[in-house]
């Protein structure tokens, strides 16, 4: 079976505006998309304070190659609504095996939450680490997430299961 390769890269803001970690993490996904040559490359992240979603904001600032479909998913709010989210965008594109992009502090949650949200749907997830130095209130989010992290997976896979 053919592998169809898809990036995902779950967006990082600062009161509404994407920040150098953003930054960061498209430079990483461009550089993978070089390598990888991904089916498509999907943006995740919702809007602050009225401005436009982080989704678009990276999609404008998109490093990388234009011959990908780019995709933006405006409605996230959450690293639990990015996976829920995006998981849709992946398989409609017969996408099985994705990337995801996330900063080193951030791994753990990202690989608990989007493999638990994308292995029941027979994508493959793997993580892509962009350079990102560890500052203490990232730090201190990271840790009270994990009080909730359990939570939001049920959360979003129960988002994904048909109502009816």
């Amino acid at each position: 079976m053919e592998r169809l390769w898809g990036l995902v890269v779950p967006g990082h803001s600062r009161l509404g505006l994407v920040t150098g970690r953003c930054r960061a993490l498209l430079a990483r996904a461009a550089a993978l998309a070089e390598e990888r040559e991904p089916r498509v490359v999907v943006f995740s992240g919702g809007a602050a304070l009225g401005r436009r979603s982080e989704a678009e904001q990276m999609l404008d600032a998109w490093p990388g190659r234009r011959d990908v479909e780019l995709v933006a998913e405006p409605s996230a709010a959450t690293t639990s609504q990015n996976a829920a989210r995006t998981l849709p965008l992946l398989l409609e594109r017969g996408v099985t095996d994705a990337i995801v992009v996330c900063a080193p502090l951030h791994a753990a949650r990202v690989a608990y939450l989007f493999r638990g949200v994308y292995a029941p749907f027979g994508v493959r997830c793997e993580l892509a680490l962009a350079r990102a130095l560890p500052t203490p209130p990232a730090l201190a989010w990271e840790l009270g997430a994990l009080t909730v992290v359990r939570r939001q997976r049920r959360s979003a896979l129960a988002e994904l299961q048909p109502h009816g």
